[in-house]
Order: structure tokens, then C-alpha cells, then sequence
């Protein structure tokens, strides 16, 4: 991905007039995550070039990965509220916004989960864990395979065109008020991945890796490509969450599984 004048080229752009003034220092330094709590990328969308409404984000990223642009980059959105973390106040002056349509939290009624706004999914869709700053466990809109690799890519070119060193969900900038991205979105595992890496050990030897043989697919529908590509062709119907692989082969950041039929599928997504 390629950031120009403050706008992520090749996505969809729409003028959000709810914006304030540049960002502090000149540029961003954070990242947040949120979910929409919206029934589509199209609603949440409106709402947040709505006027009256007094909120917005930098991006909002739809269920297929579809990437729509509010606000440069150095320019600050309103999605952040009353938010601290580590002494630091107001992160609206200080991140980047991104929204990712997602319904959240979810109520069980009958075989289906529901929406606050009354949509009904299926069990296919719902993720049942327990949230960061919650003790037991509930019921969360899955986010898409696509939402969750185009949301890495994205915090990559970010990360590698501004200094930013902290990504956080909202529910740790304002831990009373709000509660996304939730615990259906992998947030600690993408700050890992995108951070831990010692620049200086780039070139170094990989450590053997030890295979446990098995592994169970953790997202809801979970696609088999013909490489350790995103863009691959897709060679089998997706699997779906519960089902269990076996893991034939690692490579940069793909498991190659045996079902029926033998593809490659993020590792993201397969635990073992």
C-alpha cells in the first residue's frame, strides 16, 4: 500500500467535513482500532460525513476489505472521544482513526445472535470470548478474513510513513465508555506481529518450527489458496470455524493444511 499527500492511494475517497485542525506534532503517532456498530460500511460511512452527527474516522474498511478514506492522514478525525492511556489525554490530537464494519456485541435469541439495530447472524459469524475488560465470556460479530489482513497492511504503510509506535483498540483508550474492537478482532496478536520484530535481526537464521500436526480453524469462514498468497486463486469451498486441519508446511506467514484438498491458509487463523 502507498501513502501520498496524507491519502492512502487506490481506495475510495469521501470528504468528511467533521475534522478538526493538523495533527499534534505534525503527524500521527497512534493508531486506533474501532468497529462500526453499524448494519454496513455504507451507514457508517454517512453517519460519519453527516454534520451534525460531530464524529469521523480516517478510514472505514467494509466486510469484503473495502477501504474508504474520510480524512488525511495529518489531519485530526473525531473518533477517539474522552480517551487516556499511559498519561497521554485527547488521542484525537495524537492518531489515526480506523472503523471496521462490524455489528460488536451480540445477544443470543434462539439458534441466532442479534444486532442492536436487529439484524440476526448466524453461529457461523459469532465469536464467543471473553473481553479484555470484562470477566465472563459473550458474543461478538466475526470480522472477515479480508478486514483483518487488509487492516494489518494498512497499519504496515502507516507504520512505515509515520513514527508511530502505538496501535490500540478504543476499549483501552476509553475502558468505561467503549468496548471495540472487542475480543473478536486479533488486536494483540497484529501489534506483536507489526512490532516485535528486531530491526537488526531481519536477516537472521528463522528458528526451526515445530508443527503440532493438527490445528482448528478460528475464524468463521477461514478460504484455501493455491500459495502463501492473498491473492492466490481459491481452490476449495472455506472452511468453516471449528474445523480441523492438518498442517503440512509454514511459510511466511501461511500454514499449507490437508482437508480434501491440500491449500494454503493464513496461520492467523488456525490454532494449534
Amino acid at each position: 500500500m502507498e501513502i501520498k499527500n496524507h491519502l492512502l492511494k487506490g481506495c475510495d475517497l469521501q470528504d468528511s467535513p467533521n475534522h478538526g485542525g493538523k495533527l499534534a506534532g505534525g503527524g500521527p503517532d497512534s493508531i486506533i482500532i474501532h468497529y462500526t456498530a453499524g448494519s454496513s460500511a455504507e451507514s457508517s460511512i454517512r453517519t460519519l460525513c453527516n454534520p451534525e452527527i460531530k464524529a469521523s474516522a480516517h478510514l472505514v474498511i467494509g466486510r469484503d476489505g473495502a477501504i474508504t478514506q474520510l480524512i488525511p492522514f495529518d489531519t485530526v478525525a473525531w473518533h477517539a472521544g474522552r480517551s487516556s492511556y499511559q498519561g497521554r489525554v485527547g488521542y484525537n490530537k495524537y492518531s489515526i482513526g480506523i472503523e471496521i464494519d462490524n455489528a460488536g456485541r451480540l445477544t443470543k435469541s434462539g439458534s441466532k445472535y442479534a444486532a442492536w439495530f436487529g439484524r440476526k447472524y448466524d453461529a457461523d459469524d459469532v465469536v464467543k470470548a471473553v473481553h479484555r475488560n470484562e470477566s465472563k465470556a459473550d458474543y461478538w460479530h466475526a470480522y472477515s478474513e479480508e478486514q483483518i489482513t487488509v487492516v494489518g497492511e494498512i497499519c504496515q504503510a502507516l507504520i512505515k510513513n509515520y513514527p508511530i509506535d502505538t496501535i490500540l483498540g478504543h476499549e483501552e483508550i476509553a475502558p468505561r465508555r467503549k468496548s471495540d474492537p472487542g475480543p473478536a478482532f486479533p488486536l494483540d496478536k497484529m501489534r506483536e506481529r507489526l512490532f516485535m520484530a528486531d530491526r537488526s535481526q531481519e536477516d537472521a537464521e528463522e528458528p526451526d518450527i515445530e508443527f503440532s500436526g493438527t490445528g482448528v480453524v478460528t475464524a468463521s469462514k477461514l478460504n484455501i489458496r493455491a500459495s502463501s498468497n492473498r491473492n492466490a486463486k481459491i481452490v476449495a469451498p472455506p472452511l468453516a470455524k471449528g474445523s480441523s486441519v492438518k498442517i503440512l508446511n509454514e511459510k511466511d506467514g501461511w500454514y499449507e493444511v490437508e482437508t480434501r484438498t491440500t491449500g494454503w491458509v493464513k496461520k492467523d487463523y488456525i490454532e494449534t
